[in-house]
């Protein structure tokens, strides 16, 4: 991961701001999950509605592109993640990913600051598109991604019931610009 402009090295991570940019490790658990669960809370974030335990996280998580957002307190802001769309070789340089930001972190700059990361991580690694599916509803997620690069690719209409309600998805991807 590339350091920006205020951002230095600290640890093995990236402190921008106060905040460190880490690699999530098992000792984050319990409060990766809280986050997770809390996003699904809010009812736009997924149509899962409750997170998995950590073995099922663990197991459906790509190990080298998974960060987590850290105050100088110690404690965790908020997440990012990708998992393979598949495991046939001509999609190695596919993924999909996931941002959770906890509610009190929100609006501050740590879901931007955890895309940049997962980006470069990504890039570096060879990988030269990441996607995901987000509800329309979502409206600060897409705004982050739109912003970091992605674009829209389409809108999957009642793809699937959400607490009993048909959603729409809009499929968003990054093509890289460093991978060719």
């Amino acid at each position: 991961m590339e350091a920006k402009a205020g951002a230095v090295r600290a640890g093995g991570g990236l402190l921008l701001m106060g905040n460190v940019i880490r690699p999530m490790a098992a000792a984050d658990a319990a409060e990766v999950l809280a986050i997770y669960q809390e996003g699904l809370d809010g009812g736009h974030a997924s149509f899962e509605t409750t997170a998995p335990d950590w073995e099922a996280f663990d197991a459906g998580r790509l190990p080298d592109h998974r960060h987590v957002a850290v105050d100088a307190g110690g404690a965790l802001l908020g997440w990012a993640a990708t998992s393979a769309v598949s495991a046939r070789p001509v999609y190695r340089g596919v993924v999909e990913h996931s941002v959770y930001v906890a509610a009190a972190a929100r609006g501050q700059g740590v879901g931007r600051t955890l895309l940049n990361a997962l980006i470069a991580s990504t890039e570096t690694a060879g990988i030269w598109t990441i996607q995901s599916g987000i509800f329309p509803e979502n409206a600060a997620s897409l705004a982050l991604h739109a912003a970091a690069g992605f674009r829209r690719i389409g809108v999957r209409e009642r793809i699937g019931r959400h607490h009993g309600v048909w959603r729409d998805v809009v499929l968003i991807e990054r093509r890289s610009p460093a991978v060719i």
